[in-house]
């Protein structure tokens, strides 16, 4: 069998992962395409160990290593997604926005509010007030 036939395949798993990820806004979707994501990978590290005729069979060893990962990486990302959906009762991605840190910028604070930055002194000493 030539190379091209699973190279192809490989990368329409990847393709298909990656519109799954950027296009969907449901959260179990965009597991689903880091998934496909994964296997394609999985798929390219077994074909190039059977096509460089490895004596240590070095990429089956490591597509096993990333099938368990992406297991665990399944099993929590549907926990989190589980917890998220009895919290807010949607996984629509869009209207998860309570999760982001508020912070670190992405929505302003306002004032006398209990998490201003202005009512906290800062806990980065400039080198003035070192020296004092």
């Amino acid at each position: 069998m030539h190379l091209v036939v699973p190279l192809l395949t490989a990368a329409a798993l990847f393709g298909t992962g990656v519109y799954a990820v950027l296009a969907r806004r449901n959260a179990v979707l965009v597991l689903m395409g880091v998934e496909l994501m994964l296997n394609a990978a999985n798929l390219l590290l077994v074909v190039f160990d059977v096509w460089w005729s490895d004596a240590l069979h070095a990429g089956q060893s490591l597509a096993l290593f990333v099938i368990t990962i992406a297991a665990a990486e399944i099993g929590l990302g549907l926990a989190i997604v589980l917890l998220v959906f009895r919290t807010l009762s949607t996984v629509n991605l869009d209207e998860m926005r309570t999760l982001a840190d508020h912070d670190q910028g992405f929505a302003p604070v306002p004032p006398g509010h209990p998490r201003s930055r202005a009512d906290h002194p800062s806990p980065v000493v400039t080198a003035d007030e070192a020296r004092r």
